[in-house]
């Protein structure tokens, strides 16, 4: 709710740049509870996957970043919402080993509904279905079988194979798809800048990988 209310009061480019931090506060999460090591590559990649994120989100011109946030309440409600995904990754690792990513995702929708649905029926939003054209209905089965249910599935079953750090770096690739769908879905253009920052995004998530496999190399042999 936080994010979805969030994306009204703001602009996307705003929005698209704060949702960058997620890695680096789950980074520190994980850090400070988790107990996670950070070797200088992770570091690295954490910060040059944020740098192309920003980069990707703004097209290049870093000043549509106004970066005295938050600036307004839009902001202010991506920016809350960023700190509450990093805390809901570093709780869900812990529910992991008790649940199995299919149920912790099922839990997690259950009270998700059980939250919205009190607001659902005092506004009596299920008058509004009627109204819905056919790509509407198809927005909206997107978002929730889609994005909603599998995305979470697939979030819980890879944070129980890999470190949080390495899973919350591949939130860099968000920018970099999303100028992907853009161009191929609405034929906008793909400039020069745009590529530059997808190429620090994968770089970024490249280091973090690679940092993390070298800690556990040393590990192996010590």
């Amino acid at each position: 709710m936080l994010q979805a209310h969030g994306l009204v009061l703001t602009t996307a480019v705003h929005a698209g740049w704060l949702i960058g931090l997620i890695p680096i506060w789950s980074a520190l999460l994980a850090a400070a509870f988790l107990r996670e090591r950070f070797g200088a590559r992770k570091v690295a990649g954490l910060l040059v996957g944020f740098a192309g994120a920003l980069f990707v989100v703004t097209r290049g011109d870093v000043s549509r970043a106004t970066l005295a946030l938050p600036s307004t309440r839009g902001d202010f409600l991506i920016l809350a919402s960023t700190v509450n995904w990093a805390i809901y990754t570093i709780v869900g690792r812990r529910t992991l080993a008790r649940l199995g990513s299919a149920r912790a995702t099922a839990f997690a929708m259950l009270a998700g509904w059980g939250m919205l649905a009190p607001v659902f029926a005092v506004r009596s939003g299920w008058t509004e279905y009627g109204s819905l054209s056919a790509s509407t209905w198809a927005a909206v089965l997107f978002l929730g079988i889609g994005c909603s249910g599998l995305g979470y599935l697939f979030w819980y079953a890879a944070l129980e194979k890999l470190e949080t750090s390495r899973v919350a770096a591949f939130l860099y690739l968000e920018p970099l798809v999303t100028l992907v769908a853009a161009a191929v879905l609405l034929r906008e253009p793909v400039q020069a800048p745009a590529i530059a920052g997808g190429l620090l995004v994968l770089g970024g998530v490249f280091l973090v990988q690679s940092g993390a496999n070298r800690m556990k190399a040393a590990d192996a042999r010590t």
